[in-house]
């Protein structure tokens, strides 16, 4: 929200007052905690009579966790705590410290400081690792009045020429938000819009910290925009709480958001496989669905999952949870069938019920949906007649949504497709009092909250998963997570990656999206492009509106090229496997956007068409039906993983890509465990794995864990040792295999370099004159 008319002047209506000077402050260090509170009037106290005037303005600053800093600015105090709030795990550090000085006051939390200068010029500046991280200036920090009776606090921190802003939830515009406008606000705009559907009032930077603001309900950021060296943010009311987070590496900002907002859950390998939809308005029935599956093992193309889109249920009748008899007449017979194929099964569900649905009559019975201040279920029209919203802030009608799903489960189904929980209405009261404004954003979390926790409750730690839509600050818990309704076009490509890296940024650790796009229906050469793009994602999903997604309906290279990368992620478990450790250990995505794993090197700050998949690999999806792409590559010899062709980098490189390859570069030094399974993700990836060796460092060591296995690799001068247990192999990439000599081993053919079966735990290579 802009509230200014250019830098000299407010807009016509809007008021605002800014603290001046720092009246007063007090320093506690208790055993719960460290705390400064700092007032500050807006005007200069000169007499005593200046003293009689207001506002004042209340800033307490507390340690949350170390290297955060929490800073609650307060108009009036006055008002009832309303909920719903984020759960936060807090864990205040021992060590913090606040102190009051002549000169000013400051809190300690780690190594990050706030810092109240006591002098002539109002200025809070955040400090650590011997720096200003940012800070506010006179006129930064605003109390804010409007002619209609609207009260706002704002806060503005200060950025520098080369900083820039990253995450606010899943967004599809440039990755970088400096210059944007961006209202935290949960709506189903699809891809092509400023609205989101994920909206996440936190925000990273390449200057070594990151922002938070703890607000359920709408935040409205100003990037670079209202005010162009500065980060603003507000929210209506008479107070604002924001966490200051230092890194100092975004790697580090994540680890230490997630840490007190949530990490993501740890998910099923066999959800890393290839998902095949119904699609959403095709004709479909229990023999269209069988002829799919039997096109997919007829063409030997491996397929993990298979989802029934909204049509399994009865029309005007969602969610009633039935399957439609007049469709599916023996629907555990069939879940039985395809289950003895070795698929998962997934359904779609949404949080609404319609009027025509029988449950409509048994919730509104028992007040479970959300109403109307007079007392009336709130209803509208759109998306299904009559459709009314289940309010799942009353334990009970949580305990009964769960139990429709759980109905499903003892039939077979495995999961769920959490869809929609954006447009949710402020026109209503909650069972438990909760401010419909806050409340908002904050259904997405109490949504998919009810139905991972039900999967998590029937299936087991590790083995719950969702594909939501929805989310917010803590839905990370809850994933997976995917992009919503793209069109498509090679545009709408785009936007999706954009939108992934973006939440990605924002704490998330796995995203998927609709291969080929979800609105029309893509041609050959998009849908190739895009299966590529698809099955090197976290999550891999053929899915659509109107029209079916099997690959022979497109032409056979398509089957070729979707068998082709749906193999490659498989042999890939290993490796994604251990990003996805680090995402629910450590809250970092699996899919990084480029400057989150080269925040020093200048030319990735605005890279968007590329990505990091985990620590090692860069992928740089093709956007044309042609064969050209352009991407940057980092300094190193780099390798294209399907080939072996080495890359030098520091700079920009144009390639040309047929629909089966696209620049998929290991990066120096890294080791990537590929699996000896090709046809499944869940499968013991330690047994026969080839650890992937790439122009490795002379005296560095690499360790690979997977699973409870553990390998090392290690490099002295022309000497390579790797150690491992059980069946494995090492590839050593681009080392002639006729220039070596093997202890532990045996050679064997490889196209790409000198490849070892191991024939006990250790395996020494001598390379003098190996390197081709």
């Amino acid at each position: 929200m802009k509230f200014s008319d250019g830098y000299w002047m407010m807009r016509d209506g809007v008021r605002a007052v800014h603290p001046v000077e720092v009246l007063d402050c007090t320093a506690s260090t208790a055993p719960g905690g460290a705390s400064l509170v700092v007032h500050a009037p807006v005007q200069r106290v000169r007499h005593r009579g200046d003293l009689l005037k207001g506002p004042l303005v209340t800033f307490e600053c507390t340690a949350p966790m170390p290297d955060v800093i929490g800073v609650t600015i307060t108009h009036f105090a006055g008002e009832e705590p309303r909920g719903p709030a984020f759960a936060l795990a807090t864990d205040p550090p021992a060590d913090a410290a606040a102190h009051v000085a002549e000169d000013a006051a400051a809190l300690t939390s780690g190594a990050l400081t706030v810092r109240f200068g006591r002098g002539d010029a109002w200025a809070v500046d955040f400090l650590a690792g011997g720096r200003r991280l940012t800070g506010t200036r006179p006129k930064a920090t605003a109390i804010i009045d409007t002619d209609g009776g609207r009260h706002y606090v704002r806060e503005q921190l200060d950025l520098g020429a080369d900083h820039f802003v990253y995450g606010l939830g899943e967004r599809f515009g440039p990755l970088v938000k400096n210059g944007q406008s961006v209202d935290v606000w949960n709506a189903d705009g699809g891809t092509a819009s400023e609205q989101a559907y994920k909206n996440v009032p936190f925000f990273l930077t390449n200057a070594g910290y990151g922002v938070f603001v703890d607000h359920p309900g709408r935040v409205s950021f100003e990037v670079a925009s209202e005010a162009v060296a500065r980060a603003q943010f507000s929210v209506e009311g008479q107070s604002m709480r924001y966490f200051l987070i230092y890194g100092p590496t975004p790697k580090e900002i994540l680890r230490k958001y997630t840490a007190l907002t949530g990490r993501p859950a740890r998910v099923p390998d066999w959800s890393f496989g290839l998902w095949l939809s119904t699609s959403f308005t095709t004709s479909y029935d229990e023999e269209t669905v069988s002829s799919f599956v039997d096109g997919m093992a007829e063409r030997d193309l491996p397929l993990s999952v298979f989802h029934f889109d909204c049509f399994w249920m009865r029309e005007f009748q969602w969610c009633d949870f039935e399957w439609d008899p007049r469709v599916f007449p023996d629907p555990p017979g069939m879940l039985r069938r395809l289950k003895e194929r070795g698929l998962r099964i997934s359904v779609w569900i949404n949080p609404y019920i319609a009027q025509r649905s029988p449950l409509f009559a048994e919730a509104k019975a028992r007040g479970y949906l959300l109403k109307r201040p007079n007392g009336d279920v709130w209803q509208w029209d759109l998306w299904q007649p009559g459709l009314a919203v289940v309010d799942f802030t009353d334990p009970e009608a949580r305990e009964w949504y769960a139990a429709k799903l759980e109905a499903l489960m003892e039939l077979g189904v495995d999961c769920f497709k959490t869809d929609f929980g954006e447009r949710i209405p402020t026109d209503v009261v909650y069972f438990d009092g909760s401010d419909p404004e806050r409340a908002h954003n904050y259904y997405a979390y109490l949504y998919n909250q009810t139905v991972f926790e039900l999967l998590r409750k029937r299936r087991g730690e590790g083995e719950a998963v969702v594909f939501a839509r929805s989310a917010t600050v803590g839905g990370q818990r809850f994933p997976v997570h995917w992009g919503g309704d793209s069109e498509s076009t090679f545009e709408a490509m785009g936007e999706s990656l954009r939108g992934g890296l973006s939440l990605g940024m924002s704490g998330f650790g796995y995203w998927s999206h609709d291969i080929g796009g979800f609105e029309g229906t893509p041609d050959p050469g998009l849908f190739k492009r895009w299966i590529a793009f698809g099955l090197l994602s976290s999550h891999s999903r053929l899915h659509g509106s109107h029209s079916y997604r099997v690959p022979w309906l497109f032409d056979e290279e398509s089957v070729h090229v979707l068998r082709h990368f749906t193999r490659l992620k498989m042999r890939l478990m290993p490796y994604l496997a251990r990003a996805a450790r680090q995402a629910y250990e450590e809250g970092l995505p699996i899919m990084r956007a480029m400057v989150l794993n080269f925040p020093d090197d200048p030319a990735c700050t605005h890279l968007e068409r590329q990505y990091m998949l985990g620590d090692d690999l860069l992928v740089a999806p093709v956007f044309t039906a042609g064969d050209e792409v352009a991407y940057y590559v980092p300094d190193g010899v780099w390798t294209h993983y399907l080939t072996g062709e080495r890359v030098h980098g520091g700079r920009w490189v144009r390639e040309r890509h047929a629909f089966d390859s696209l620049p998929l570069l290991v990066r120096p030094g890294a080791v990537i465990p590929e699996g000896a399974v090709q046809d499944r993700p869940d499968y013991d990836h330690a047994d026969g794995v080839t650890l992937r060796v790439y122009e490795p460092r002379d005296r560095g060591t690499v360790t690979t864990g997977i699973g409870t296995a553990s390998f090392t690799t290690s490099r002295d001068g022309a000497v390579i040792t790797a150690a491992g247990t059980g069946r494995w192999n090492l590839l050593l990439v681009n080392v002639d295999p006729a220039a070596v000599t093997v202890a532990g081993g045996t050679l064997a053919e490889h196209g790409q370099g000198t490849l070892i079966r191991a024939t006990g735990r250790e395996v020494v290579v001598n390379m003098e004159g190996g390197s081709r």
